[in-house]
């Protein structure tokens, strides 16, 4: 404990809230496995429809996150990051009770579109650790916050297979609104904000914002390249727990297969994104994601032609460490091509384009399953993840050039 308050400030806050962001991940990610299962029950529903209507549950919230994370991010930095993770973890620790509560599918979609809306627990604690944190630390502090989200997304699926399985699917929406509340307190009385953002009477608006970057057309690459990762992403996560149940030949116990076979990538991320974080504070961002790219075409590919559930799970382990190359190093480079003053408005535009992509990760999911059946899916991420990386590697020229990426 001692030690703990020795700690810089900065360093105090990213342990409370990685603790904040694992707890946080355990509970979104409890209920992802089985999301399109649990629609099953309110219904009865054909192959299609329920494939519909699960990534219609999917990409509600994402759309709606899209679209409120911009005001969020003002009021960040208006008001304080802190006030915004405490905002939203009360907000979706409200909802996530009520999901428990539906009797039809309509009722889920809709409160899965208000979680959107009220949503951003991650993203305010990533731009409230990346605003604080010494520059040449950056990488190493986003790797260690992916590590929280991720470390509760492997725990997860885990903790919701074994509850649909015993108790039911209703319980682990319940445990989730628990989690996300515990995660609010502990942000409420632990994690100290150092540099609260001045109010200001007019605040700086989007032309005005982007105009105050060194490069501005950079970061709308950035943005565009982060919606690219999470739409492959997303792409199978509607139909994960039905791909799984069509590889164990509709046995009982497939809820519990579709949280291990969800969880593999948050066991990569949790071994290996701190040490590609700091490789890449030494040797180069922009190097560590390209690796990623070139991985992520080579692991997709296969995937398209498994045919036993642990090839699947083994091949989503490696999907892990692609991600780990990814998501923290595009914050890491957010981070050092953004001034202080407006780093939560670019944190919150890279989560609008981020859930942007979730919205046609699944899209995407659903038109292939349709017309290739789910393995389809797995060849188009392949393609989307090589046309994403030729596009980063000509977007960071310039940051190359300058020594920063």
């Amino acid at each position: 404990m001692h030690k703990i308050k020795n700690m810089p400030v900065w360093q105090r806050n990213m342990y409370i809230l990685w603790i904040g962001v694992f707890l946080t991940g355990i509970g979104l990610s409890m209920v992802i496995p089985f999301m399109s299962l649990y629609i099953n029950t309110l219904g009865h529903y054909s192959k299609r429809m329920l494939s519909l209507y699960s990534s219609l549950a999917f990409s509600g919230s994402y759309l709606t996150i899209a679209i409120s994370s911009p005001l969020w991010g003002r009021l960040a930095d208006m008001k304080g990051r802190k006030k915004m993770i405490v905002r939203a973890g009360l907000g979706m620790g409200i909802v996530f009770f009520l999901m428990s509560l539906v009797t039809n599918v309509w009722q889920l979609i809709l409160l899965r579109a208000v979680q959107g809306a009220l949503g951003g627990f991650t993203s305010n604690a990533n731009a409230l650790i990346a605003s604080e944190t010494p520059t040449e630390r950056s990488g190493y502090s986003m790797g260690i916050m992916m590590t929280g989200s991720t470390a509760g997304m492997l725990l997860g699926p885990l903790i919701g297979g074994v509850l649909a399985d015993t108790i039911g699917y209703r319980f682990a929406f319940t445990l989730t609104g628990g989690l996300i509340l515990i995660a609010t307190i502990l942000v409420i009385f632990w994690v100290k904000e150092v540099v609260v953002p001045k109010k200001r009477r007019q605040p700086l608006q989007r032309k005005e914002i982007f105009s105050s970057l060194p490069y501005p057309k950079v970061m709308w690459g950035f943005f565009i390249t982060t919606m690219l990762i999470m739409a492959v992403n997303q792409s199978i996560n509607p139909i994960l727990a039905l791909f799984v149940q069509e590889l164990n030949h509709g046995s009982n116990n497939t809820a519990l297969l579709a949280g291990l076979v969800a969880a593999m990538p948050g066991v990569a991320s949790l071994i290996f994104a701190p040490q590609l974080g700091r490789l890449g504070d030494r040797y180069g961002t922009s190097k560590i994601m390209l690796g990623g790219f070139i991985l992520g075409v080579v692991v997709f590919l296969p995937m398209g032609w498994v045919s036993a559930i642990w090839q699947l799970a083994t091949l989503r382990f490696f999907v892990g460490i692609i991600d780990s190359t990814m998501m923290p190093s595009i914050q890491t480079l957010i981070t050092k091509t953004t001034p202080h003053e407006v780093v939560s408005r670019m944190f919150a535009y890279n989560q609008s384009f981020q859930a942007l992509g979730s919205v046609a990760g699944p899209i995407i999911g659903a038109v292939a399953t349709g017309l290739f059946d789910y393995r389809g899916v797995f060849v188009i991420s392949a393609l989307i993840i090589g046309i994403n990386g030729v596009w980063f590697h000509h977007n960071t020229k310039i940051l190359r050039q300058d020594g920063i990426a």
